[in-house]
Formats: structure tokens, sequence, C-alpha cells
């Protein structure tokens, strides 16, 4: 496809892609789509009588949220996506004629894209699990035994879920130095972890079960995520129920929500699964996808280093499996509700997608280009996590999570 709007070649929002998400301008919100630089104000689209063949309710384009949006089902959402893609490939369209609906992404504020009810964390990478089964448990023996058998999640705090470009302040809390009692304080071990999160598109009721096969259905689309972690705290709190405050200050979710349908060409098979699982894990196809990933650490004085380069396709336990399991025992999902990968981690150091991982727990700090080290995450540091799949000339990013880190908050 080749599109007449101006779209530089490395841009993450080509016209393969179209994604969702919110902005606003002066007083007025509404739902958007990107092509390159310049964002596509929907309910103006609506207005010149695009949308007019799927019948869509056009108060849900001028809403705070993607969730009425959303709930129009896929056919309407990816009916609108399809319809932009041949208006901004035709040069006689409408909106070629009338540019009205285009802003530059400088001139509006990007927004928390869904209203999220429950946030789901995932634990699902096998060499981020090793990684930390090594430094904590057994070297040996890294893994615990349910790790192989079921996709390891913990209910997250979904209202400190905020947009990328949101600053976070230092959190605090008790943390149990290795002699003495317990002090309370800023966390001195403050770190990113680099996910993957999805939106939930298709509810179901109490005492349903979302089987593998149904699962995409089910699932609107992507966005990175920054699953905020405070390593001290979360170390003296975990155990015997888990993360806690150590989690539950801030994640960072990216603006645009890239769909399925945009996805679809990146599909890939995943790592063997050993053993095999139970039946209601089980499923066919490629479900894996190959989204390329990197995170950076931006300086106080605005140098930038590359720390992490991973990929999507690296999780041993995927998004079906993970909706399968999450509702087997009956539990519903709601539309916007959030589900995450948990750390995505590759095989190597370059690839580890944490500064857990990176500095081995503090011990190996990495050298900035300023000529300090980090051990993990310092006050006045940028954290941005950017991704993309291509394949040829199709290029879908889903942009950054751009999160500044301030001291503690008085």
């Amino acid at each position: 496809m080749k599109s007449w709007a101006t779209v530089a070649n490395n841009s993450d929002f080509s016209i393969y892609n179209i994604p969702f998400g919110i902005c606003r301008k002066n007083d007025y919100t509404f739902v958007a789509s990107r092509i390159g630089d310049e964002v596509i104000d929907l309910s103006k689209v609506a207005n010149q009588g695009t949308f007019d063949h799927l019948g869509i309710d056009s108060k849900v384009l001028s809403s705070n949220f993607l969730n009425g949006f959303i709930a129009q089902g896929k056919a309407v959402t990816n009916g609108v996506r399809t319809a932009l893609q041949k208006q901004l490939t035709d040069k006689d369209s409408i909106l070629n004629k009338d540019k009205s609906p285009f802003i530059h992404i400088s001139e509006v504020e990007v927004l928390l894209p869904v209203d999220i009810r429950d946030y789901t964390d995932f634990y699902s990478s096998i060499e981020h699990a090793t990684n930390v089964g090594k430094m904590f448990r057994d070297p040996e023996n890294a893994l615990l035994p349910n790790w192989r058998h079921i996709p390891v999640g913990y209910h997250g705090r979904a209202s400190s879920v905020i947009v990328s470009g949101k600053n976070i302040h230092r959190p605090i809390g008790q943390t149990k130095p290795a002699d003495g009692p317990p002090v309370f304080g800023p966390s001195q071990r403050l770190d990113f972890e680099l996910e993957m999160g999805f939106i939930i598109g298709k509810p179901t009721e109490v005492g349903c079960r979302v089987p593998t096969a149904e699962a995409e259905s089910h699932i609107f689309g992507l966005a990175l995520f920054n699953d905020w972690s405070a390593r001290d705290i979360q170390k003296w709190e975990y155990v015997p129920l888990g993360p806690f405050l150590g989690k539950n200050f801030a994640s960072s979710l990216g603006a645009w929500i890239v769909t399925m349908e945009a996805l679809e060409p990146f599909k890939v098979a995943g790592p063997v699964q050993n053993p095999a699982v139970l039946p209601y894990l089980e499923y066919r196809g490629e479900r894996n996808y190959d989204i390329k990933l990197e995170v950076s650490i931006i300086t106080p004085d605005g140098s930038e280093k590359i720390v992490s380069k991973s990929n999507f396709k690296y999780m041993y336990w995927n998004m079906m499996q993970q909706l399968a399991h999450h509702t087997v025992n009956g539990c519903n999902i709601n539309i916007g509700d959030l589900m995450a990968s948990g750390t995505i981690s590759g095989k190597d150091q370059s690839s580890y997608g944490s500064m857990l991982e990176i500095s081995w727990a503090g011990k190996n700090p990495i050298e900035m280009p300023d000529g300090t080290f980090r051990k993990f995450i310092n006050d006045g540091d940028t954290v941005v996590m950017r991704g993309y799949a291509q394949k040829g000339e199709m290029r879908v990013g889903l942009g950054e999570v751009r999160t500044k880190v301030l001291p503690v908050k008085s």
C-alpha cells in the first residue's frame, strides 16, 4: 500500500498500522488514529461520511476513552481501520480533499487510551524467570515447580496505570537490610520491566471460560508497557502473598493501541513447551509475534544509552494461553481490561528486560555516556521503551513508553 500522506520510511505509524488512541486539543477530547506525525480526529472523519456504512455510534468517537469504541465490536473497529486505509491510499478521497481531521502530534495531548477496570500481570518469559530464580533461589533449579505448567500471574493495581509521558516519583516503603531490622525510606532499587500489554475487546460473564482457539477474538490490540518495580520493597514484602507496594505505585502504558489485525503478518512460532501443557492450554498455529523491542536510559544531562534489545517472540507462554488460563475458573473479563506479558528477556545480557538482570542484582553496574554507572534507575533518569515489527516494506510500530523518575514526593 502507498499513502498520499507524508510518512517517514522509519515511522512506526505507516499505512499498515493505523492504531487507535485518545487525544485532546484545548478542551476537546476525541478518538484518534495516527499516520506518520499526524493524528486523525475520527469524529471529524465520521462527519465526512467515511464510516456511514458501519453504523457506528458517532458519540463514541468524541470520548475520553476507547472503551465505547471498542465495544462496537471488531467488525466496526476493523472496519474503521480499513476505511481509513482506503481513504489514505486514494488520492481522490474525501480525506485528501478535506484535511481538517488532521492535527500534528505536537499540537495535541495524548491521553491514557482506555479506562482500565482491571489489570493482570503475567510472568511468562522463561529466560526472565530463570534469571530471577538463579539470583534469589537455586542456580540449579531456578524455576519453581509450577512454572512450566501454568502461566503464572497476579492481579495488579489498575488505578496507578499511567500513560507514556507522565512522570513518576520514586516510591518509598519498608526494606530489609542484610543485617538489622526493616527500615523505612526511598527505594534504592527502582527498576523498569520491559513488557507488552494487551487490551480486552470482548467481555465475558462470570462462569464463562475463553478457550485458546477463541482468545484472539477477545483481544483488541497491544501496547508497550513498563511495569515499574521497587526491587528492595518487593523482596521484603512478597513472601507469602507476592507483589504489593513494590509494584502498585506506577505502571506506564503506551498511548497507541495497535490492533491484532495490524500485527497479523508478524505471527511466528513460539518456543517448544516441555513438558506438554494440559489440554485447556493447547493451541494451534503461530501465536507469538516478532516485535523488536528496546529500552534506553536517558541521563539527566540528556545523553542516551540503549541498555536492552529484546523481542516479544521470546515469550514462553503466549497471550492465548494467558487468557485461557485467566478465565478457566470462570473469571470474567471486561472491555478495557489490561493484561501484561511479564518481563520480556532473551538469552543474553543484551536482551534482558530489567536492570535486575542487566546488572545482575547490582553486581555488574553498567556505564552511561556521562561517565556515571547504573545498577538500577536514578532520580532524573528517563526510561524509554520502543517497539516495532517489520517485514519487507511493512512496518508496524507501537511508538514508545517514556517516563522520567523524579525524587520522592515531599
